[in-house]
């Protein structure tokens, strides 16, 4: 049994028994069985008929009720982010947006495949160059979805009602020009970020391309020289500049 249940049982009990003292008690209220009259009695009897019925109810819905699991910070997976973008499919103000970054994941995950793919024609899977150009590209799928995860929050967050009432204040004059631009500011300030991350991840599919020309024309690579491709180096910056914002 967990520590809340037992918190709740005895909260419960104390309760119950502290009322039946109070009712009972010749110095406070002062409910006699035997004795009194027929009304003082069928108030006693009511009591205690009422008291055990909770006592009891209440101790078997504490006890057999579902214990509550912690809550722990889930790990998304490709589908997890392909089935919260469809959700957001319904606002109108990020409809093409949403579209394209299902369309980029598709394409992530194309582009991977092949460059493991590549490699694996000129490493074998347990060599250590292998291992570290599949530690970059695992590196890059983790930022590129860093970055559909914070857009999610800005779906989330944003209200469409909320938006398209405040562009029809804008047009009927209801409220003062500066006040309308404020919220607009706050809109803005969603759309662009928005925009700005499924920006990022953009590039970021445009440097798996240059890295994948640039090892689709080699039969192999001299230890030493992977980490001097070019296509290495910039994929390389852009993991330490997005460890370096996270911090």
């Amino acid at each position: 049994m967990n520590r809340e249940k037992l918190i709740k049982l005895s909260g419960l009990n104390l309760g119950i028994a502290s009322a039946n003292i109070i009712t009972f008690s010749p110095r406070l209220i002062g409910l006699v069985l035997v004795g009194a009259s027929a009304l003082e009695t069928a108030l006693g009897v009511t009591f205690i008929f009422l008291s055990s019925a909770v006592l009891i109810y209440g101790n078997y819905e504490i006890l057999t009720g579902p214990e509550k699991v912690p809550q722990t910070n889930k790990i998304w997976t490709v589908e997890d982010y392909i089935e919260a973008l469809n959700i957001h499919r319904g606002l109108k103000t990020f409809e093409k947006t949403v579209d394209l970054l299902l369309d980029q994941i598709e394409r992530l995950q194309k582009k991977n495949k092949t460059i493991r793919d590549v490699l694996l024609q000129i490493f074998s899977a347990s060599e250590m160059s292998y291992k570290k150009f599949d530690a970059v590209i695992a590196g890059v799928e983790k930022i590129f979805f860093m970055n559909i995860g914070s857009i999610l929050n800005k779906l989330d967050a944003f209200d469409e009602k909320e938006y398209n009432f405040a562009r029809k204040e804008y047009k009927e004059g209801a409220f003062s020009e500066g006040l309308t631009q404020e919220k607009f500011k706050v809109f803005n300030e969603y759309i662009n970020f928005v925009k700005a991350a499924t920006e990022d991840n953009e590039q970021i599919l445009l440097k798996l391309d240059k890295l994948l020309l640039e090892i689709s024309g080699l039969n192999t690579i001299e230890s030493g020289k992977l980490e001097q491709m070019t296509g290495m180096i910039e994929i390389d910056n852009l993991i330490k500049q997005a460890k370096y914002y996270k911090n």
